[in-house]
């Protein structure tokens, strides 16, 4: 394994590669085509290098456990706004989570309805690409209009373009409060509607999603509102009033509680441990239902309103067979190495798409010694 401690080193261990290689970050997140070469890590690249509170900037060198970054954050009231998923238990990986990996799978979770993906708070990178040439875009302002976007182009490439050496984010003020509005035993349709419509308020949603196997057996629907403790209540009750067609058991107001039915939804919770392979899926809420009631999935999990649908599948069965017609792309994001080899884990792209895709790993990585494979 090479492990190079600084970003010149880095430089030349891509540089000086014979072969492939296959970089890791803290291997926590194994998505993609298998590929084989030798392991290149970045978790010796750790330290936050720059934090300003009051500027709301955070840079970080890319091997930074993500704990500790939400740590340093979190002790001077601030957070990243989009709730990094942690894939450990559903993937069944041990490891450490590290920020250059969060932006290489621009890792998001729940509050991304609200707050935007990983790559909307990122606003600088450092990196390497496959001719060892240390590259920079971006910096500590939400403004770049100079060349390629790297900054995006660099979240949720893989590691296939280059290999992250540090990030640069925008970061927010925590939350006071948390209520969450319950609905029990509404159907797939039922439950889309009734996230649509509260998504359609003013009320600032900040979590919407469905289990059709809730945690005591019946569906459990969610909608989380954050915010200071008098707006959070008055937001609430407003919304329940609004949603009271769809029968509102109840506003979960404990802490504790709504942390855990949060983590439960944005670590997809009910599939771990489970046998079968697991697909993420990207629709337009409304087809959601439809698609589901075509595949032969075991558990679904629905986020972001409907819009992301989790479903655990029979190994080695193709959900996009069921995608005819509905618009969206699917991730196989758990399976076999043998499933991952078969069947693409990406969804296919147009040919436009595709050619472009070609073209930026052409330039970014000539020799083709960067996770090779991976991504199709």
């Amino acid at each position: 394994m090479i492990e190079p401690t600084c970003e010149q080193d880095l430089g030349e261990a891509i540089s000086g590669a014979s072969g492939p290689l296959r970089v890791r970050g803290g291997g926590t997140r194994p998505i993609g085509a298998p590929v084989m070469g030798e392991v290149l890590s970045t978790a010796a690249l750790t330290g936050v290098s720059l934090y300003e509170p009051g500027a709301l900037t955070l840079v970080a060198r890319a091997g930074t456990p993500l704990a500790e970054v939400e740590a340093t954050l979190a002790a001077e009231g601030q957070r990243l706004p989009f709730e990094p998923m942690d894939h450990r238990a559903l993937l069944g990986t041990e490891g450490t989570p590290t920020i250059g990996g969060v932006v290489a799978a621009n890792v998001s979770g729940p509050r991304r309805i609200q707050s935007g993906a990983c790559r909307d708070s990122l606003i600088g990178v450092r990196f390497v690409d496959g001719n060892g040439t240390i590259l920079k875009n971006g910096g500590r302002v939400m403004k770049n209009v100079t060349g390629y976007d790297l900054v995006k182009l660099m979240a949720g490439n893989r590691g296939t373009l280059g290999v992250l050496s540090e990030v640069s984010f925008k970061v927010l003020p925590r939350t006071d409060v948390a209520h969450t509005l319950l609905m029990q035993g509404l159907s797939d349709a039922e439950a889309i509607r009734a996230l649509s419509s509260a998504l359609g308020t003013p009320f600032e949603v900040t979590g919407a999603a469905h289990l059709p196997r809730g945690p005591e057996g019946p569906p459990m629907t969610l909608i989380r509102i954050e915010g200071f403790e008098a707006s959070v209540a008055y937001r609430a009750a407003r919304l329940a009033q609004a949603l009271d067609e769809f029968g509102i058991v109840r506003i979960e107001a404990d802490p504790e509680t709504n942390a855990a039915l949060w983590k439960t939804i944005r670590d997809v919770m009910p599939f771990a441990g489970s046998d079968g392979d697991v697909w993420r899926v990207s629709v337009k809420p409304s087809d959601g239902p439809r698609l589901v009631s075509g595949v032969s999935a075991t558990d679904i999990v629905y986020d972001w309103g409907g819009g992301l649908i989790w479903a655990l599948m029979p190994a080695g069965t193709d959900l996009r067979a069921a995608m005819e017609g509905i618009p969206g792309h699917a991730t196989l994001v758990r399976g076999s190495d043998a499933d991952r080899t078969r069947l693409s884990v990406f969804h296919p792209e147009p040919a436009p798409i595709a050619a472009i895709s070609h073209g930026l790993r052409t330039r970014f990585d000539p020799r083709g010694v960067l996770n090779p494979g991976m991504m199709g």
